[in-house]
């Protein structure tokens, strides 16, 4: 699949798609319904299937404290789209000047000069251009006057329940992860580069892998029983997810002891599943306190992969 950065990136050879446009944040069973529809097209007219995405999402440049928190970061996003088999993803950097400009102007000098769309898939609820003016309505005049289509995606419904990322954010901020990942098609996972972390972990008995979590938010955060796997093998383990309070951390990430595990894993890619949540993330008065409460933890994580005897 071809990653276009930016839309000043776009060139000669890109002209002509069918698009879709959306954050696609985990890219759900709704939107794999969506996607089934825009690949069919794009096939029947013989054009690549594009899915236009924003860098940050827009709620992250304009009220960040707030921002939903992310299911899947781009190089997840990347990687699922393209297990799709979507051909282009287009990434477009979002600003206050992107998001300033007119709707008349985005339809014309993108969707149709630069990208010369003709078959094009959004949300009816789908909102552009300065002020959110832009709409669905607009964007079917639109495809009237220059020659493309424009349908609605359908909501999708499972057990009379509409998948949407924020549904599947709920799911997983009350650890209902196979609700989740009956909405996602796949179990809920965090992927990343281990980094060199402070290897306070290891001074009490306990060394993790840490992953930097690149998010405004993360979708789950305390103390979780998960698999891991790193390259082609499978582990299991116990995993904090949020800001360590105990040793005043500041920037969130996630650290990860796995049982039956030594060597060093820095700068190779892991992939975390969380299973089962142990408990919310939490403040104790030293490391002493902290070494016990890890060993309860690693206690109950063992017992609960135990009885999932599916990992």
């Amino acid at each position: 699949m071809e990653l276009i950065r930016g839309l000043n990136n776009l060139k000669a050879s890109h002209f002509g798609c069918v698009l879709t446009i959306g954050k696609f944040d985990g890219v759900h069973q709704g939107h794999q319904a969506v996607l089934r529809n825009v690949i069919e097209q794009a096939r029947r007219l013989g054009l690549p299937a594009t899915v236009m995405v924003f860098e940050p999402h827009p709620e992250e440049v304009f009220t960040p404290d707030t921002a939903p928190a992310r299911i899947s970061p781009l190089a997840e996003k990347y990687q699922l789209l393209k297990a799709q088999g979507v051909d282009r993803l287009l990434c477009v950097r979002f600003n206050a000047q992107f998001a300033a400009q007119s709707p008349q102007s985005f339809i014309e000098q993108w969707l149709v000069k630069k990208l010369g769309v003709k078959f094009l898939v959004v949300g009816d609820d789908f909102r552009f251009g300065k002020a959110r003016q832009g709409d669905f309505d607009m964007l079917q005049a639109a495809g009237l006057e220059h020659g493309f289509d424009v349908v609605s995606t359908q909501s999708f419904r499972m057990k009379d329940c509409r998948i949407s990322s924020t549904a599947v954010r709920e799911a997983l901020a009350d650890s209902n992860f196979e609700l989740a990942a009956d909405m996602l098609g796949r179990p809920f996972y965090i992927s990343g580069r281990v980094i060199h972390g402070e290897k306070k972990g290891r001074t009490i008995g306990f060394p993790t892998a840490n992953v930097l979590l690149n998010r405004c938010q993360t979708p789950v955060t305390g103390v979780f029983a998960v698999k891991l796997h790193i390259a082609d093998k499978a582990y299991c383990g116990v995993a904090n997810i949020g800001s360590r309070p105990t040793v005043n951390g500041q920037r969130k990430q996630l650290e990860v002891h796995i049982f039956n595990f030594e060597g060093h894993l820095y700068g190779q890619r892991i992939t975390v599943v969380p299973v089962e949540k142990i408990r919310d993330e939490q403040r104790f008065d030293g490391l002493s306190a902290l070494q016990q409460q890890i060993a309860r933890d690693v206690a109950q994580a063992q017992r609960i992969l135990k009885m999932n005897t599916d990992l």
